[in-house]
């Protein structure tokens, strides 16, 4: 508690500054004179920069308090407008185009905010699906300059009516009043004219369009598997791990999405999917061709796909762990919950969450289909360990879900010390830091010590002997196991899966239980060297590892089967007979 309430503090405080700041630029334009209509414009665009740029925690809060960038962006401009006229006394008919201003400024901004509005449901960034062929209603491409327009970038051309209103202040000395006010009005007919041709190009290629021809490809394809998910585009890894799997059924199959961002996160596919994020839309498409639909994560917006009564709900999350995002009561909704091995149905009814015995049934890990079990040890490297800690979770005062905040630099520190070398692939969850600025400062150090030792940041493949920080899509963590000689990692669903490779793993132990405690709470630990918080194990457990002579292998073989069923089944023909199971 007290570090969220910290977090709140720090933010009212930048907020507070900015807005200080703003107020005191605006005072000092006020008795610029003339001059000072520069600093006020300069105020306000620098004042909102700062708080869309450096302080995006304060904008959230001004929008929670109703005060949206619309509405700052015309206040911003009538106050700017309103002060030149304070500045310069009007003389004869600039009088009048001084009160007009204001009128045409707000002008502009309904100009802006419909032009906003056309370009979002035109632009191909934001294109409702991919490998289907709409036609024209996939989305005609856009002007450049249309582009270039859209976001918060046209309301900024009111910026450009202060010329115009000194101008029109200073005209009986100056020039002409009727040249300031052609100015004025014509920068409002050109904004005007903008929207209007784009809005003129794209008739009958909007929203509802595209929805009615969404519609028509569900009708004809007929799809009977649906792949869902509500998730924010941060958490799209959840659903990119179901892609291979549902890929490769034989059946007609679409990916439902419901956020933009997540479709554009979205990893190469050949699935067809249908992005439609307003839940009225969604609902009121027709899916009843759809026989199972499932589900990589729980979110409130599953239940506009939940509602279907003919399709049978399935939840597949996104890894076996024992994690408590593995037994949650929510579960509870679907029709049935499939798990990987005996232990995640076990982990269900130890947990109480409701779901039946009956409705639970053990599939294997279809992702891990393929996944070589044989050493990963190369002549053409030196010894690899993965360090893959899994992120604070939604706790950020729990210290002890995450490894990366009480020992990922004592284990990274120490892995890089070695001698003989021992290369270090560290590969965070992707939430990592999400929640806790302590645990994402941590983390900037890890990285900042990897990057001291010569490794590579960011790199996209895995070649080569040097270090390696992993933290995007590519490459994949199964493309790491391929190099993992160890793995060190956390209480997660990482550890589940490469104990399919039989390799040697570590589980870090930041809160210091006792080993049997340990073992008997997250039974994936059974086969684990348990590294303690501060790290005394780490040298032993490589040298261990390193030598060959692993006295936990037959205790990791047994623990495969526990977690992910017989080795001797192929995990994406289980995957496929439960699918068929529920379509017949």
């Amino acid at each position: 508690m007290l570090s969220k309430l910290t977090v709140r503090v720090g933010v009212a405080a930048r907020g507070a500054l900015l807005v200080g700041a703003y107020l005191l630029l605006l005072v000092v334009g006020a008795f610029g004179q003339v001059a000072g209509f520069v600093v006020a414009a300069l105020a306000a665009v620098l004042g909102e920069v700062a708080v869309q740029r450096w302080s995006p925690a304060t904008a959230t809060l001004m929008e929670k308090a109703g005060l949206g960038l619309g509405y700052r962006q015309l206040a911003r401009d009538v106050s700017v407008v309103l002060l030149v006229v304070a500045q310069v006394a009007p003389a004869g008919g600039a009088l009048t185009l001084l009160l007009l201003l204001p009128a045409l400024v707000w002008v502009i901004a309904v100009f802006a905010g419909a032009f906003e509005r056309i370009i979002d449901r035109r632009s191909p960034g934001g294109s409702m699906v991919r490998n289907i062929d709409l036609g024209r209603l996939g989305g005609a491409p856009l002007p450049r300059w249309a582009v270039a327009l859209s976001g918060d970038r046209l309301p900024w051309v009111n910026v450009l009516l202060v010329p115009a209103a000194v101008a029109a202040a200073l005209a009986d000395t100056v020039i002409p009043v009727h040249l300031a006010g052609v100015i004025a009005v014509g920068l409002a007919a050109v904004v005007g004219a903008t929207v209007a041709s784009i809005w003129l190009r794209g008739r009958g290629t909007g929203h509802g369009a595209r929805l009615s021809a969404v519609q028509r490809w569900l009708d004809s394809h007929r799809p009977e598997v649906a792949l869902y998910f509500a998730g924010p585009g941060k958490d799209i890894y959840q659903a990119n791990m179901w892609l291979a799997p549902v890929e490769a059924l034989d059946r007609p199959t679409v990916v439902f999405l419901r956020n933009r961002e997540a479709l554009a996160e979205l990893a190469d596919t050949r699935l067809p999917v249908v992005c439609v994020p307003p839940g009225a839309d969604f609902m009121n498409l027709g899916k009843t061709s759809v026989r199972v639909a499932l589900y990589p994560a729980n979110a409130g917006e599953n239940i506009h796909m939940l509602r279907e009564p003919g399709t049978k709900h399935v939840f597949v999350g996104h890894g076996d762990s024992d994690k408590a995002a593995s037994v949650n009561p929510f579960c509870k909704v679907y029709d049935e919950v499939w798990v990987a091995g005996p232990a995640g149905r076990e982990r269900l009814a130890r947990a109480g969450t409701g779901v039946r015995d009956v409705n639970v049934a053990e599939i294997g890990r279809p992702q891990l289909a393929g996944l070589p079990t044989a050493g990963g040890g190369s002549a053409e490297r030196p010894f690899t360990v993965l360090y893959a800690p899994t992120w604070e979770g939604w706790l950020a005062d729990d210290p002890f879900h995450t490894s990366v905040l009480l020992m990922g630099e004592r284990i990274v520190g120490g892995l890089l010390a070695f001698r003989p070398e021992v290369r270090v692939i560290y590969k965070p969850h992707p939430l990592t830091g999400s929640r806790s600025g302590r645990v994402r400062a941590a983390h900037e150090r890890i990285v900042q010590r990897i990057r001291a030792a010569g490794g590579e940041v960011d790199a996209s493949n895995l070649d080569g002997p040097a270090h390696r920080v992993v933290s995007g899509r590519v490459p994949a963590l199964f493309d790491c196991f391929d190099q993992t000689d160890l793995l060190i990692s956390d209480v997660s669903s990482v550890v589940s899966d490469f104990v399919q490779t039989r390799r040697p793993y570590a589980v870090t132990n930041p809160a210091g239980l006792p080993e049997d405690e340990f073992r008997r709470t997250f039974p994936t630990a059974r086969a684990a060297y348990l590294l303690a918080a501060d790290c005394g194990e780490l040298g032993k457990i490589v040298a261990v590892a390193r030598a060959g002579d692993d006295p936990m292998t037959e205790a990791r073989r047994e623990l495969r089967t526990y977690l992910l069923g017989p080795s001797d089944a192929n995990p994406m023909d289980r995957f496929a007979e439960e699918v068929d199971r529920l379509c017949r």
